[in-house]
């Protein structure tokens, strides 16, 4: 397998949404990480942190159609899915499509829309279609849901239940600039910085890398690795609820495209430690802890007790 493209690509997104986003080459790799498993990703953060401002430069650099829902508690599943609406004119009922018919979907403060319509992503997220008055259509592919949600602010807010949760690839938090990237924030948005991104992306290079990112392997240490990090999620007595077998598979379709855009056609331990914090943190129910901070080293202390493989390669 050429891997070359892998790298180029990861490379050429980084660049050009760095562009943008200054300092944050970790979270644009992950979200690169998440696209290429067909996955979504939740970023969760304060205001004022970039994630629409990053949605939207990962979504220009790809050149692939962009929708944005900014949810709110009048927002109904019809107004993100379609509906199906009497055409006088011809005398007949027709499909008009909600924006979930994209390829990159930004569903900005999610939390704010009532359970109902978070209800309504469950089925587009994992199974990549939507079923409207009993016909079903399929999305476009690719397919992301790019989702921001303030853990801040209560009010006005629906939390996300664990199932909608779980449909996340990964949970993310920017976190704050440093003050030197800060300045270099200030002098990047004198203008609209977005104006700067150019597609670099071609159909033909996005189709090569999701055909072959399956065939990335892995060795039966490595295997058992990833299993033993799972089990010991669900046997941790601070652990109430421990992460699903959905939640493995996620965690090592993760490591296959992280490995793939490091150059190796075969994943490693410490392709694991990298993902897995980020794969697990929201797919886990603990007692005292509800930020993502704490959830996330959570994770990492669990990786910590976990003996690691030698590489056997």
């Amino acid at each position: 397998m050429e891997l070359s493209p892998f790298v180029r690509f990861k490379e050429k997104v980084v660049e050009n949404v760095s562009k943008v986003i200054v300092g944050k080459e970790e979270i644009i790799e992950l979200v690169i990480v998440s696209f290429l498993s067909g996955g979504h990703v939740l970023l969760e953060d304060i205001p004022g942190m970039g994630k629409t401002m990053m949605i939207k430069a990962f979504s220009k650099t790809l050149d692939l159609p962009f929708k944005r829902i900014q949810f709110t508690p009048d927002l109904l599943p019809s107004d993100i899915t379609g509906i199906n609406f009497y055409n006088q004119k011809i005398g007949e009922f027709q499909f008009r499509e909600g924006p979930l018919f994209s390829n990159i979907v930004l569903a900005d403060e999610i939390n704010r829309a009532t359970p109902r319509t978070q209800s309504s992503l469950l089925e587009a997220m994992e199974e990549k279609q939507i079923t409207i008055d009993g016909e079903t259509r399929k999305l476009s592919t690719p397919f992301m849901v790019l989702a921001t949600q303030n853990p801040v602010e209560s009010y006005g807010t629906f939390p996300l239940p664990e199932a909608q949760l779980d449909r996340f690839f990964m949970r993310i938090k920017i976190g704050y600039p440093t003050k030197e990237e800060e300045k270099e924030i200030i002098l990047k948005n004198i203008g609209n910085p977005l104006e700067n991104i150019q597609s670099i992306i071609t159909e033909e290079e996005l189709s090569y890398l999701f055909s072959h990112v399956s065939k990335v392997t892995a060795e039966e240490d490595v295997v058992n690795y990833i299993v033993e990090i799972i089990n010991e999620t669900r046997n941790k007595e601070e652990i109430e609820l421990g992460v699903s077998p959905r939640g493995t598979i996620a965690l090592f379709k993760s490591c296959q495209s992280y490995a793939a855009i490091n150059g190796r056609d075969y994943i490693i331990p410490e392709d694991v430690k990298a993902m897995a914090p980020y794969v697990l943190n929201h797919r886990i129910i603990s007692r005292g802890i509800g930020n993502i901070e704490d959830s996330i080293n959570l994770i990492k202390r669990i990786l910590e007790t976990i003996p690691v493989p030698l590489e056997n390669i």
